[in-house]
């Protein structure tokens, strides 16, 4: 695993982000064609597949089996996704994903194609794997996003299996935090507030993402955070990249953060600096100040991956046919 040690301190975020807007402003006016062009590039990478967490490493494995036989992107994310959504170990993502406030397992998802398209689902609850849903929405509706009952219809008509997700580990956890009545959302523990994301390029050079989540724990009963909506916590674009986010969900939303990261590649950015100059802007919205932890990962059309987030611990997994890569991604702030 390469661990990366850059960082920066609060006060020096001021500073720093000062340096930064200018930069951003860069990205986007005249002079970002010629960055573009001026920036080295590595010899073009596919397949690949890059996907959030630890439990990201069961996304990239699946994921690459669809590659390494030559199937395509689209295909490979939804099965990467599908591996955290039907493992109750993974205690954000799908089966065994943590409750909300009423006790309810409520999940979270979206999926976007090389060509455009996307669909999405949200607060979904009695069926295990979201993502596919969403993938049904995008492939046989002509809308994006279906939410709670009208996403449990589409799930039924397309013969979707209807079951109990609550596992013993998720109700126990919920027991405790109902005997505490603790109102303080734990932003930096992992297994509170985590998705997966997982993109993928494939050999025909087409690219593809999926997010998946259950959600906030203990969120209040009908909350939808970033993962299923488009340009926020997912945003391809086959022609420039693409790029997911994991972490509060309110704060992607409100710098539409998936979208940002890839218009900084369209504009010239390498994946990673995309994300760090993301995580700027969010931290600036914040007025220097943040309390919570979020990340975002990238993937290029020639097949370059990059990763950022606040605060250290943020692991990623890459897999291509080079082998598999366990990386903790460059950090902006201490603690």
């Amino acid at each position: 695993m390469a661990t990366v040690t850059r960082r920066i301190s609060r006060r020096q975020f001021v500073k720093y982000s000062a340096a930064g807007a200018a930069a951003l402003s860069g990205w986007f006016g005249p002079a970002a064609a010629r960055l573009a062009l001026a920036r080295p590039r590595a010899a073009a990478r596919k397949p690949v597949t890059v996907a959030t967490w630890k439990h990201g490493r069961a996304a990239t494995h699946a994921a690459w089996d669809v590659l390494a036989s030559g199937g395509r992107a689209l295909d490979a994310v939804e099965r990467g996704a599908n591996a955290c959504e039907d493992d109750p170990e993974i205690r954000s993502v799908g089966f065994g994903g943590l409750l909300d406030e009423d006790g309810r397992v409520t999940l979270d998802a979206c999926i976007m194609a090389p060509d455009g398209r996307a669909g999405a689902v949200a607060f979904l609850e009695g069926f295990r794997n979201p993502v596919s849903v969403a993938r049904r929405v995008m492939e046989h509706t002509d809308h994006v996003l279906i939410v709670g009952e009208g996403a449990r219809r589409v799930a039924r008509a397309f013969g979707f299996e209807e079951q109990d997700l609550l596992t013993e580990h998720a109700r126990e956890a919920w027991l405790q935090w109902k005997l505490g009545m603790s109102n303080v959302d734990d932003w930096l523990s992992e297994e509170s507030h985590d998705t997966v994301g997982v993109l993928a390029l494939d050999a025909d050079g087409d690219l593809s993402g999926a997010c998946s989540t259950s959600g906030l724990a203990f969120k209040i009963h009908g909350r939808v955070g970033d993962s299923p909506l488009i340009g926020a916590g997912l945003y391809c674009d086959n022609r420039v990249g693409a790029a997911a986010a994991t972490g509060k969900g309110e704060a992607v939303i409100k710098t539409s953060g998936a979208f940002l990261v890839v218009e900084l590649m369209r504009n010239g950015a390498a994946p990673e600096q995309a994300c760090e100059q993301t995580l700027r802007r969010m931290i600036e919205h914040y007025g220097g100040e943040t309390d919570f932890q979020n990340c975002f990962i990238a993937l290029d059309r020639h097949g370059e991956v990059g990763a950022a987030s606040l605060r250290p611990g943020f692991e990623y997994s890459v897999r291509s046919a080079g082998g598999e890569e366990f990386r903790e991604a460059v950090h902006l702030l201490d603690g």
